[in-house]
C-alpha cells in the first residue's frame, strides 16, 4: 500500500468515525472468512457496516474526532463495527459475538462517549431507531383511535338495542 492509498483510507476512516452513531471494536482471531462474510452480511442487512484496518491508520484517522478514546482498543486483530443509527451495530455484534466466541468485543463509542464491553451490551440492548418511532406513531395514533371508536360506540349500541327489540317482537 502506497502513501496515497493510505492517506485515503485515512479520510475514509474519518469520515466513518465522524459520521456514525455508534463504533464498536472486535478483536475476530480465529474467524474464518465465510463467519466475516456472515457478520458482514448480517451487519449490511441491519444498515451497518464491519471494516478492516490497520490500528495505526485507524488510530490516524480517530486524531480529533468525538470518538478518539477507542484509539486504546485499537490493538491485535482489531474490526470496526459501524452504524449511523446509534444502536443497529452494537445489536449486530453482540448478537454475533454471543454465538462465535471468536468474536470478543473490546469496546467503543457512542458518540464522544467511551463504551466498554458493558456498555457496547447496554446500547444493543437499546429499541432500535425504527422500533422507537412505531412506538411513537402507537402513542400518538392510540387517541386518534379511542376516539373513533368513542364516536361510533352510541350508534353500535343503538344498533344493538333495536335489533334485540325485533328479536323479541318477532
Amino acid at each position: 500500500m502506497d502513501r496515497a492509498q493510505k492517506e485515503k483510507l485515512v479520510e475514509e476512516l474519518g469520515q466513518i468515525f465522524e459520521s456514525s452513531g455508534v463504533v464498536v471494536v472486535a478483536h475476530y482471531e480465529g474467524m474464518t472468512v465465510a463467519q466475516m462474510q456472515d457478520l458482514r452480511g448480517k451487519m449490511r442487512e441491519a444498515g451497518g457496516s464491519v471494516r478492516v484496518a490497520k490500528n495505526k491508520l485507524a488510530k490516524i484517522a480517530l486524531e480529533g474526532k468525538p470518538c478518539e478514546s477507542i484509539g486504546s482498543y485499537l490493538t491485535g486483530m482489531t474490526v470496526l463495527a459501524y452504524s449511523e443509527d446509534p444502536v443497529a451495530a452494537a445489536k449486530v455484534i453482540d448478537a454475533y459475538a454471543q454465538t462465535n466466541d471468536k468474536l470478543v468485543v473490546l469496546g467503543g463509542a457512542m458518540g464522544s462517549s467511551a463504551l466498554d464491553p458493558a456498555g457496547v451490551k447496554v446500547v444493543a440492548s437499546m429499541p432500535s431507531r425504527e422500533e422507537l418511532i412505531a412506538s411513537i406513531v402507537g402513542c400518538i395514533g392510540a387517541p386518534a383511535a379511542n376516539l373513533a371508536g368513542a364516536i361510533g360506540a352510541p350508534a353500535s349500541n343503538i344498533a344493538s338495542i333495536l335489533s334485540t327489540i325485533e328479536e323479541k317482537a318477532a
